[in-house]
């Protein structure tokens, strides 16, 4: 997308080496946030995308936790629920719960069940995907609960890192490194 207004959040969104660890480079996407106008137009341009990509969307999934500062906004203005992805023994009554692949070991991720009607169309949103890994695991998980994955969004997507060639579902991101 070239619009000027992903310019404007490229500009904005700051690279840290080394962070959290040796070799990373921490694409931080808080500056974007303090900056009112700057993240309208973010969310503006999601909300766009989606419109166009996922017509019929009936929920939002936002992916712990940057995807909780979206996930709700958008659900919002697409008249649809939002329902957040947690890591395990953080949500209340029944959930449902996939194991994934970490670079140096497994997390788990989990949803609550009563969230979802079987069939449901949905939407995942994150704000990076760089292996592909823990957005792999919300698409496995909305398998699980019976959900429909018409499309998974990032903000940004480390490309060298070949995330979306795990996905099997229609991906997208706004910015490209």
């Amino acid at each position: 997308m070239t619009d000027s207004r992903i310019s404007k959040v490229k500009s904005l969104i700051k690279g840290h080496p080394d962070f959290p660890k040796p070799g990373i480079l921490f694409q931080d996407i808080f500056p974007v946030l303090r900056n009112p106008d700057v993240f309208k137009d973010l969310m503006d341009a999601l909300f766009e995308h989606i419109k166009e990509k996922a017509p019929g969307v009936q929920i939002i999934i936002g992916l712990e936790a940057r995807g909780f500062l979206f996930g709700p906004i958008l659900a919002q203005r697409l008249n649809c629920s939002f329902v957040p992805v947690r890591k395990k023994g953080k949500l209340p009554g029944e959930t449902e719960t996939v194991e994934y692949s970490l670079e140096y070991g497994t997390d788990v991720f989990e949803v609550q069940r009563e969230a979802f009607k079987p069939g449901q169309s949905v939407v995942i949103i994150d704000d990076l995907l760089a292996t592909g890994g823990t957005m792999k695991a919300a698409c496995d998980l909305m398998e699980k609960v019976g959900a429909n994955v018409i499309h998974c969004l990032t903000v940004i997507e480390l490309a060298d890192l070949k995330g979306r060639d795990k996905l099997s579902k229609p991906f997208s991101s706004l910015i490209t490194y």
